[in-house]
């Protein structure tokens, strides 16, 4: 990242993203910028990042930590499942009978429903679902998910190819 790209940016405080994440913490130009950083390479010192963006490295350590501490962000690795044993993904959409949360709380426990969201359209609920094989799958959706009380219905969508998985959206 150039440092030209952090001075594009407001240095007001009260230019945050709360408008735009739900009334979140406030993010200034700063930390979004070292989001950016961390998104283009989460391994990467913290001194360069704060190079690029007018920190000391014990600035951005304090910031990284505040933001982690926040939940606004994650250093996580990404696998491909495929390449670590898991050979079925899909994507089920669940109708909901009464309270959508309790059952959302109930998928989001389970190990293999890897996102949970909340929605307005035909499903109430899209599960991302990783799995071994077929078999698991199966398990998974006819004997613990339609099991959930409250699940009314459920349509899958397997995966056959995955095209493209990205977490670089930056910070907009």
């Amino acid at each position: 990242m150039q440092s030209g790209r952090v001075a594009s940016r407001s240095a007001d405080p009260k230019d945050s993203r709360e408008s735009r994440n739900g009334g979140g913490p406030q993010l200034d130009a700063v930390s979004l910028a070292i989001i950016e950083q961390l998104q283009e390479d989460g391994r990467r010192p913290y001194a360069a990042i704060g190079k690029a963006v007018g920190l000391s490295e014990a600035a951005v350590r304090q910031r990284v930590q505040k933001l982690l501490d926040q939940g606004v962000m994650q250093i996580v690795a990404v696998t491909d499942p495929l390449t670590v044993g898991f050979r079925r993904q899909a994507m089920v959409g669940v109708n909901v009978e009464g309270d959508v949360e309790s059952v959302a709380d109930a998928l989001a426990a389970m190990a293999e429903c890897e996102y949970v969201v909340m929605t307005a359209g035909s499903f109430d609920l899209m599960v991302e679902i990783v799995c071994e094989d077929d078999d698991h799958l199966l398990e998974v959706i006819n004997k613990r998910i339609r099991a959930v009380p409250g699940v009314r219905s459920t349509e899958s969508f397997v995966y056959l190819k995955l095209k493209k998985q990205t977490y670089m959206w930056g910070t907009r």
